[in-house]
This record gives C-alpha cells, structure tokens and sequence, in this order.
C-alpha cells in the first residue's frame, strides 16, 4: 500500500540551498520518480501504470502536450508526468470523514502542496450556503443546485464556463455545446493564461494560431533556437526531441534570463550513455537576456539578415530568401523599414547582451537552411508579448523558414489537451464559420457576442455581473493573477462548481454555495452503456490520438467528465433541447461524429483515431505554404521595440515553475536542478544585484510590485538566494506570487496576464 498522506502541513519558509546542477535527468531522476511513484501508488501498481503512460494502447499523460514519436520507448515518460500520474493513480482517498473532519476554514489555512498529498475524491460534494463544512450530496441533488443557479440568472452571461487544458476533446466539445446551448461564450481558458499571445499573433502572421512544425521537423532542423522556455522542469520529453537533433548535426540557442540544467546537458535516462556517462551537451550558445528583451534581439537579428543580404548578394542560397518572401508574404517593405531602423544602443540595453553575442548568432543563424524557434510563457507573458512573437514570425519568414521541412514556428504548449480544448471551440471570441456549423448541425442559435476571457471573468465576477462559475478541471483561484482581487470575485458568486480529481486551493475559496463534482482521471477505465469508451487529446504539434485508462476507477462514485456535462445539460436544458446528450453519454464515439461535422480537419474522425499514433490536424502554411489570412499571404509586421524600463533600485520579476511543480499543482517542495530543497519562498537575485541592494544570500526580504497607477503589491517572507541570473532580473515561483500581478497588467491584444515583467522592490523582512 501507498503510504498515508501528510497529517500536518509542512513549514515551507526555511529552504535549504545548494549550487545549482548543470545536467538534467540520469540516475537521479529514475529514483526520484519510482520514490514518489511508490509513495502514491505502491510497487505492483506502479509498474502496471507507468508502462501504459503514453502508449499507442495506454492513456495520454495528464502532465504536458509533447507529443510522442512512431516508435515509442517503453518507459515513454519523464520525471514530472511520471508526478502527474502517480498523484491521479494514487491509493490516497478523501472521503466524506475526511471533510468532516477539515471544515472549510481549516482547509483554506493549509497549502496547495498540503490540499493535493491528501489524494482522489470520491463523492460529489456541497457546501450549503452559511455551512462551515462540505457534506456528501448525490449526484442527482448536484445537478439539481447547479440547474436551480442557472435557471434563475437574468441572463446566460451571467454563468462562466472555465476550461482546464486537461479536459478531453469529447469533454471540451459537449462543454461548449451546452453553454452555447445555454446562451452565452463566456468560455474563458488556461489558454488565456499562457499561449494566448501566440495564437494572437500567429493568427494574424500566418492565419493558423498553432505551431506549424511535427516532431520529425525538429529532428531534420539546422538550427533550433529555444526562448523563453524550460523544457528540462516544463517538457522533459523534449529533451530527447534536441538531443537527437544533435546527433543529426543541428546547433542549439538557448535565449533565457535563468540558465537552465536541461538545457546545458541533458543524461537520457533510456540510454547508457545518459544513464552512466556525461551525456548529451545541448546549448551550443547561451545568450543570457534581460526578461522583455526578446523583440529587441530579434529585431536585431533581422536587421543584421538584411544587411548581410545587401552587402554580400549572390551568397549560396542569399541571406534573404527573395523567392518566399515574394510569392508568399505580405508588408515586407514596411517590416524591413523599421528592422533597418533597430538602435544599437537601444538593442543592448533592452537585451543586456554583448554585441559579439549577438554577432555569433547570427552567424549560426546564415548557417542554417532549416531553422525552428521554439518559445513558451518567458515569451507569451509581457505586455508586449504579441509584437515580441510577431517579430519571431517576421525573423523566420525573412529566410523562408515556414513550410518547409525541418523548419517553422514551435510553441510549445503546456497542459496536455490545451491545444485540443480551443480546437474543439473553447473560446470566449469564436469564428462565425464555427457557430455557423454548429447551427447547421444542432439545429439552435448559438450567441454571437464575444464572452469573457479570464481577466474580463474576474472582472464581472468582482463587478457582481457574473453570478455562477463552473471550473471544468483546473485551479482556478491558483492559477489566476492578483490573488487577492480574484479570491474576493470568486466569494461574490452565488455558486461556484468544480469539476475534480483531486482538493486544490479552489475547493476552499467559494461562493455562497458551492460544488466539488468528481471525475474519473485518465488512467482510469471509462464503462457506460455503449460499452467501453476512450477519449481523444491534441498534442503541442496539431497530432489528435485516442487515450485509454486501464485502472478500476478510485471510487464507484465517479462519473467521466464527458458524462457530467451530458447530465447536466439534459437538467439545465430540459425537453426543449434537441441535441442527444444521452446517446453522447452512452457512446463517445456519437460525439465524435458531430465533430467531424463542425469542425474541419476531423473527417472520418473515428476511424482515423482508431489507428495507432492518431493523425496530423491539416495546417495550411505547413501542408502547402498557403496563409489564410486577411491578405492571403503570410503578414510580416512592424512594431515599435518595447521592452520593460525599471527604475533603479528595483529590480524586474518573472514568475516560473519549481521542478516539484506542473503549472499550480505541487508535487513536493524541492527544485533540484536549481539547488531549493524543502521551500518554495525563496527570490533569485544575481549576487552583483544582491549586493547593490544590500542583500545578504540567506536574507529574507518582501517582495513589493510596484505600478504605474502608483499601486502595490506584497508577497511577504521570501529567501534571498544569490544565483546566477541576468543582471537586472529577479525569479520566484507561482502561485506564491501571483499576488505582485495585478489584474490589470496584462498584454496587449491578447489579454494574458504579464507575470514574466514584474518591477519589484525588495525590502529587509524576518523569516515567519
């Protein structure tokens, strides 16, 4: 049996530190996965499950979206899913004593870490309004309150429907079906938390807001540039993806504030060579920037193509891929304009970088005929996180580098259906072409007035225009920005429903009334009345494949998320509604039949997924250089260079991930990689900034934002650990954090919170 979960809440602001590591993964990492594994699930059930994770025949890892090659490794899983599984697969159960016995008050003083060690829940349960503690309701009473909520608003809009990136393809398309169904498009996302910036420029750049590269693209690159991204703690697998494409002859940039482990050296642990010798070095240059300085480098770096292009014509191949650019783009001039007009000056202030730095790029970059930028939320969140991402766009259509091979656009995505959700029309401003097909196929009107995003969800709940928030999967109030802003709109609600597999931090912030509805997880075997069934995910690459739990659910209790938002919209909607929500409930297979009717890409959808490995989505700059745009060819840009100022004296934030940690789920209180042991609150400063600053490493300091409305902010109690970070820069980890962004500060068009460019003072404090 798995041992007990944790009685007491462990004290999480004495952290201990080391030196930072330089290699990922190897030996240490097998043990500390089958330790953690074991603890949850013990030694037979660990095996049993870990051997399926990501499987032509097992189940999608509930962790990240990185997707899986043809031939597959039998142990095709890293240290984090591995986390992820073990915490879904675990023996640990709350149960109804469970709550009894931990009224709300006394949940909401322990931590997140603390919440999800206590393992799977097992019953539907409620939270009467003026109760102190939650009690057991069936499930028949559940959707009773939740349909006595809805039935009773003034207005549809006066419901959100929030979507975690964990839901199904299936889920996630009856989900919005029913709210639409429902009246309104109040659909906010994670997406609107961490990719949104990408597709909004992607959207308008190349008219496909997804990447346009497969795994095989990144094995066949010359060149593979990462920013912004951690894929050593955040996408482990993608480790191995970069370390054969360094056996394949490619080259590696790694654009980062913090330097990371994974990315330095990276030991396979599937292979000998990981496992008992020095590995894989990745980085061949490693330019250490300033958190905001990306659009400068880039702009940059096109300056310097195009200089090279017209100092040096008739070079092999050209600088400058004249042919693409033009059969294929649009707003070239305008773009070169203004790269030609990039401020050197500027450029190395904005970056921090040393000139040379820049110059040995860009001879990596005029020896590349097949590169790939990969990006994640070091990129997507800052206010100018969408020109920053349009002038990676532009930096990649100046050489041609979208559609062909071993080439294109890669943001990496996080949650494991993220990217599927927002396929299957979760999102608050949806394409009049996809309500036109739902209305074609179901037969009612859905609503055409855009709905709320997170921020603007936030805001209407705070605003008391928003009266019922329903969470499909996720931590919302964790998640969310200005935590105190938005645990106060969450507790105005009338009603607030929570789909689950486990407590975290929202269970505990409520409105008057509130739900804890529990599903079955993806290791799990989904029975309804047409028999088995299986569920459908969308990897980070546009490759849709089926995932199937092998394990006796964790109570009798349970029911599939698909099965939740079929029973409640045959409540909510009654008689009226001529959409078969039962038969959908019954056979997976029905829903994926209406998919194939609304959405294009999905054709013959159930037997395309019926075959191993699933099949790629199209994409049209990808498939055939061909850019459904507003101008019908592929938009270079031309922004003006922003990037964050701070005064002096303070110092500018990013907000990141522990290695214990997969977005606001805890997993344990270390992070190897960079030398944190037993803590979250900790700050790193560069020792040179720390010094400035009067800040001793071992210190304790409050963290305060500060903003250009004059307000505050303050995250008290956090450890000063002298690190080798940029000059300038600050880091320390989410959720603890969030409370420094304000709901206000977030980027421009897209609306995602600006977490990575948080101006903070930091002022002597005391340990608690």
């Amino acid at each position: 049996m798995a041992a007990k979960p944790p009685a007491g809440d462990p004290v999480q602001d004495a952290p201990e530190v080391a030196a930072p590591q330089h290699s990922a993964a190897g030996l240490p990492a097998i043990g500390h996965t089958l330790r953690i594994a074991q603890q949850q699930m013990g030694v037979r059930r660990t095996a049993l499950t870990l051997l399926k994770v990501n499987q032509k025949n097992g189940f999608d890892c509930p962790g990240c979206a990185w997707p899986e090659g043809d031939k597959r490794h039998k142990a095709e899983f890293c240290e984090n899913g591995a986390k992820a599984v073990a915490e879904e697969a675990t023996l640990r159960r709350v149960t109804p004593d469970f709550f009894a016995a931990h009224p709300v008050a006394d949940l909401a003083t322990r931590s997140g870490y603390w919440l999800g060690q206590q393992g799977r829940l097992t019953q539907p349960m409620y939270l009467p309004e003026g109760a102190a503690s939650y009690e057991p309701v069936t499930w028949e009473r559940a959707f009773d309150i939740i349909a006595e909520e809805l039935t009773s608003l003034a207005s549809p809009d006066e419901a959100v429907f929030y979507t975690s990136g964990r839901t199904s393809n299936e889920a996630a398309f009856l989900y919005q079906l029913f709210a639409r169904e429902f009246g309104t498009n109040n659909l906010p996302d994670c997406s609107n938390m961490c990719h949104e910036s990408s597709g909004s420029a992607l959207t308008e750049t190349l008219g496909v807001g997804k990447g346009s590269v497969l795994l095989d693209d990144l094995h066949q690159a010359d060149l593979i540039i990462v920013a912004g991204q951690n894929p050593g703690t955040n996408h482990p697998r993608m480790l191995s993806a970069l370390e054969r494409a360094k056996a394949g002859g490619a080259k590696i940039i790694s654009i980062n504030p913090l330097p990371e482990a994974g990315l330095e050296r990276f030991k396979n642990p599937q292979t000998p060579r990981g496992l008992v010798g020095g590995g894989t070095a990745l980085t061949d240059l490693f330019l250490q920037i300033r958190l905001g300085g990306d659009q400068a480098l880039f702009r940059a770096l096109n300056r310097l193509i195009l200089e090279t292009a017209e100092t040096t014509p008739g070079a092999d191949a050209g600088a400058v891929d004249e042919e693409f650019i033009r059969e294929h783009t649009h707003g070239f001039e305008e773009f070169a304009a203004a790269a030609r007009a990039a401020d050197w000056d500027e450029t190395l202030r904005a970056t921090g970088l040393e000139r040379a730095e820049i110059d040995r790029a860009l001879a990596m970059v005029l020896a590349s005929q097949r590169t790939i930028v990969c990006w994640a939320m070091g990129l997507t969140q800052h206010k100018h996180s969408v020109p920053t991402i349009r002038e990676v766009v532009n930096f990649l259509l100046l050489r041609g580098n979208v559609g062909r091979p071993g080439a294109g656009v890669c943001p990496v995505r996080g949650h494991s259906n993220v990217q599927g959700d927002r396929t299957m029309g979760i999102f608050e401003r949806p394409a009049p072409a996809f309500l036109d097909a739902l209305e074609r196929e179901f037969g009612f009107a859905p609503p055409r007035e855009h709905g709320f995003d997170v921020v603007r969800a936030i805001r209407a709940l705070r605003d008391g225009q928003a009266k019922v928030f329903f969470a499909m999967g996720g931590n919302f109030v964790s998640a969310s920005p200005d935590t105190e802003v938005t645990e106060a709109a969450m507790r105005r609600a009338r009603l607030t429903v929570h789909v689950s597999t486990k407590l975290n931090r929202s269970h505990v912030v409520t409105g008057a009334r509130a739900l804890i509805l529990p599903t079955l997880g993806r290791t799990e075997r989904d029975l309804q009345g047409g028999g088995e069934q299986f569920i459908t995910v969308e990897d980070s690459m546009g490759m849709v494949h089926a995932s199937r739990g092998s394990l006796a659910p964790a109570s009798p209790g349970l029911i599939s998320e698909p099965a939740i938002v079929a029973r409640l919209a045959r409540r909510v909607l009654g008689a009226e509604s001529r959409t078969p929500w039962e038969e959908f409930e019954k056979d997976y297979g029905t829903i994926r039949d209406r998919i194939a009717a609304v959405i294009p890409g999905f054709d013959d959808f159930n037997a395309r997924v019926a075959r191993p490995g699933g099949f790629a989505l199209p994409h049209a700059p990808r498939d055939s250089r061909s850019f459904p745009t507003a101008t019908g060819k592929a938009n270079f840009t031309a922004a003006p260079v922003e990037y964050p100022r701070v005064p002096e004296g303070r110092l500018l934030l990013q907000t990141l991930r522990s290695h214990d940690q997969y977005n606001t789920t805890i997993y344990g209180l270390d992070d190897r990689y960079r030398g944190i042991k037993n803590g979250r609150r900790v700050v790193l400063v560069n020792p040179d900034d720390a010094r400035e600053l009067g800040l001793a490493d071992g210190s304790y300091t409050d963290l305060v934002s500060e903003w250009t409305d004059g307000s505050e902010r303050r995250a008290p109690g956090f450890r000063v650990v002298h690190y080798p970070t940029a000059r300038g820069c600050a880091a320390s980890y989410y959720p603890e954090t969030n409370v420094l962004v304000p709901l206000d500060s977030t980027a421009d068009t897209s609306n995602t919170p600006a977490s990575k460019s948080v101006v903070v003072r930091l002022e002597q404090a005391h340990p608690a």
